[in-house]
């Protein structure tokens, strides 16, 4: 393959380039938004992916967002390319504070009286994917499925955590939408224009008549 890379990454580089990659966020950054500039799309088809894409980093779909980000893009008809680039906004960075501020709004919503640290949250999450392991396991022996953390984990954390992700995510994905249209079309017009000034420039020095050679006894031929 073309783009294939010469030496593949082991399963602890590709771990630690999804914690931090190579060249820190900021640079991580800096090439999606230059990604993001050169789609070849409508501006507004463009950030209806970003909003798809901004969309999904807020509820509790680990593993799974790029998927949902390309599922809800193509629902309204937006760019897939634009959709999974914002999924990469959710970084070990941004996700704490997402977490915790969308459970605190959940149970706020819910009318609970409760809290949990960022820490607790990810406890709770590998404890139920555990439990979920060994029930699945469960199924081909003996033992038997257990199912009493489960239901504790989508009681305290998964849906409060969905419930307070919706708001947040829609106003923030709703904010990147219109900042994208603007944006896009703003980018757009430039680049077209600098494809025009190319074009004219090399139109002008085509048809330009050849400079005149001097003859032997200095004067133009």
């Amino acid at each position: 393959m073309v783009f294939k890379r010469r030496n593949r990454r082991s399963l602890m580089e590709n771990a630690r380039e999804f914690v931090y990659p190579t060249g820190g966020f900021r640079r991580a950054t800096q090439y999606i938004v230059h990604r993001m500039r050169r789609l070849p799309d409508k501006p507004h088809k463009i950030a209806r992916g970003v909003f798809a894409g901004t969309f999904v980093n807020f509820p509790p779909i680990f593993g799974v967002q790029a998927l949902s980000a390309i599922a809800l893009a193509w629902v309204m008809r937006g760019n897939i390319l634009a959709a999974v680039l914002c999924t990469f906004l959710s970084n070990p960075i941004t996700t704490p504070i997402i977490a915790v501020g969308s459970l605190e709004l959940g149970y706020w919503m819910l009318g609970r009286d409760e809290s949990l640290t960022f820490l607790s949250i990810v406890a709770a999450f590998g404890d139920a994917g555990g439990e979920l392991w060994r029930n699945f396991k469960a199924m081909f022996t003996d033992a038997p499925t257990e199912w009493g953390s489960l239901a504790e984990f989508w009681r305290r954390v998964y849906f409060p955590y969905l419930v307070g992700s919706i708001i947040p995510g829609l106003i923030i994905s709703t904010m990147a939408y219109y900042i994208t249209i603007p944006l896009a079309n703003a980018y757009q017009k430039l680049r077209d224009k600098k494809l025009r000034d190319r074009i004219d420039a090399r139109r002008k020095s085509k048809a330009a008549p050849p400079a005149a050679t001097p003859g032997a006894d200095g004067t133009p031929d």
